[in-house]
């Protein structure tokens, strides 16, 4: 595990390097302005509304800044040289406005020239009820090059095409990697994702820097250029949604919060009254369990040093933060704070079906009633009912050992097995690996796309041995909402 990391840092490095010497002749890819030593200051001024008609008390921000528009839905901010957007925290009962490549249209640019006054103005479509919405959560689509961009088109979009008709409130969160460090292929995904006809927000990866800079306030400046601010928060329903940069690059990287975005955190929620339900978007978790189970000690790249700051932050809110970044699924609960570390889109970096930890490739659907949350994990190319995977070995004494995975599985949930319709008691949980990561993923030359992808032990595997051959057993498994799901499986 160990060594993957490191490879994979390696080739962000270096791949990243060749991706700018090429981008500094690409328009798309135009640095944005940094002067930290001159700034100057402007004036912007402006309005929101929706059919002519004010929108008032929406929050307008330049990522320090945060204002919101008086009864007569005008605002206005001092802003500096240092920031390049102007953007709005949607508010709820209202559409999520969406540009020509399928991405949330929530920002305009702030024109740095020699004026000192700038008016920039919004307007808005007012949505059906939002009280109940859904939102898909895209963790590492991860794609390096056109093979993986067809099948990101091909697998990914279709699904999303077939199972979602309905677009009616229904929004896409990219989770961070959404590239494999060739930024070049921003395009490529846009143009993919602008075939669902459905807004997506992006969040910043570790693999969506710019790999040749040296400093974290250099790294994010393409991802910018395609999507606007690196930090932001919108509205649904009865829910505040939040998208952070936990990606610290120093021509490495590690999981950190900069004081920036955390100031600009507590002034945006500001807004927020407490108790309600708060649901943020990073890259890298918080925390999560990985390296132990592993027994790797780099931390610090796949947890963030500092998230003590953001959980104190969200105190006395109903709150989730929602990554990506391991290929792994994990559930799990910090101070209050509920983390879910999502299945990836590409599974192992789209060398087969699989994560590491065999989690399909796939997505994470949230439903949303109100404040509450319920979530499910969407199998490419799969119904929802599938939510675990069986595998019968037959053993020395000639009889089976069951292996189940249960990718959704939360530390306190059982899996019930039955016997010819009687149920006859529950699995053991235990720590190992998914056989079949074993079988694609080890060996020096697995799998053939990335020989460096290894197995991944993980905690959502249960089993039972000794099952008497040729008897029908039921697998049953409830998730955290009462959903049942069951497997019948002939011995």
């Amino acid at each position: 595990m160990n060594s993957r990391r490191k490879f994979l840092k390696q080739i962000g490095m270096a791949s990243g390097a060749i991706f700018i010497a090429d981008s500094i002749l690409a328009d798309p890819y135009k640095p944005l302005l940094i002067n930290p030593l001159n700034k100057s200051y402007i004036r912007v001024k402006g309005s929101v509304t929706q059919n002519s008609k004010p929108v008032k008390e929406l929050v307008v921000s330049d990522g320090v800044s945060v204002t919101a528009t008086t009864s007569d839905g005008t605002y206005e901010l001092i802003t500096d040289s240092n920031q390049e957007f102007i953007f709005i925290s949607i508010p709820a009962g209202y559409k999520i406005p969406v540009s020509k490549n399928g991405t949330a249209n929530f920002y305009k640019r702030i024109t740095h020239n020699t004026s000192n006054e700038q008016v920039i103005d919004f307007n808005l479509e007012k949505s059906s009820d939002d009280n109940e919405h859904k939102f898909l959560l895209f963790a590492d689509p991860q794609t390096l090059d056109m093979d993986d961009i067809n099948r990101f088109n091909n697998e990914t979009i279709n699904d999303v095409n077939k199972f979602y008709p309905d677009k009616e409130n229904l929004f896409v969160v990219s989770c961070g990697d959404i590239m494999f460090d060739h930024l070049e292929l921003f395009p490529d995904y846009e143009n993919a994702i602008a075939k669902t006809g459905l807004p997506y927000f992006q969040v910043l990866g570790n693999h969506d820097v710019d790999g040749l800079s040296r400093t974290d306030e250099k790294s994010h400046l393409t991802f910018q250029n395609f999507f606007g601010p690196r930090y932001f928060s919108f509205n649904k329903g009865e829910v505040h949604y939040v998208v952070l940069d936990d990606i610290f690059w120093y021509g490495d990287y590690i999981g950190y919060f900069d004081q920036l975005q955390l100031d600009w955190l507590k002034k945006d929620l500001e807004y927020i009254e407490k108790g309600k339900t708060v649901v943020v978007f990073c890259h890298i978790p918080p925390n999560n369990f990985s390296p132990e189970r592993n027994n790797y000690s780099d931390k610090a790249s796949v947890t963030v040093v500092n998230r003590e700051l953001l959980y104190s932050i969200l105190q006395g809110y109903k709150s989730y933060i929602i990554t990506g970044h391991m290929h792994e699924s994990e559930f799990i609960s910090e101070q209050g704070v509920q983390i879910h570390v999502c299945g990836a889109v590409c599974g192992a970096w789209w060398s087969d079906n699989i994560c590491d930890d065999g989690t399909p490739n796939g997505y994470m659907q949230y439903s949303v009633k109100g404040s509450e949350l319920s979530w499910m994990y969407k199998s490419t190319g799969k119904e929802l009912k599938y939510q675990m995977k069986s595998y019968l070995n037959k053993n020395e004494n000639n009889k089976n050992d069951l292996t189940m995975n249960v990718w959704g599985a939360t530390n306190d949930q059982k899996v019930f097995w039955h016997e010819d319709g009687i149920r006859k008691g529950t699995l053991e949980r235990f720590l190992g690996f998914d056989p079949a990561t074993i079988e694609l993923f080890s060996g020096s030359d697995k799998p053939k796309k990335h020989s460096w992808v290894d197995p991944s032990k993980t905690d959502h595997l249960f089993k039972l041995s000794d099952l008497e051959i040729n008897k029908e057993i039921t697998i049953e498994y409830s998730d955290f909402f009462k959903n049942t799901f069951t497997e019948k499986i002939i011995g």
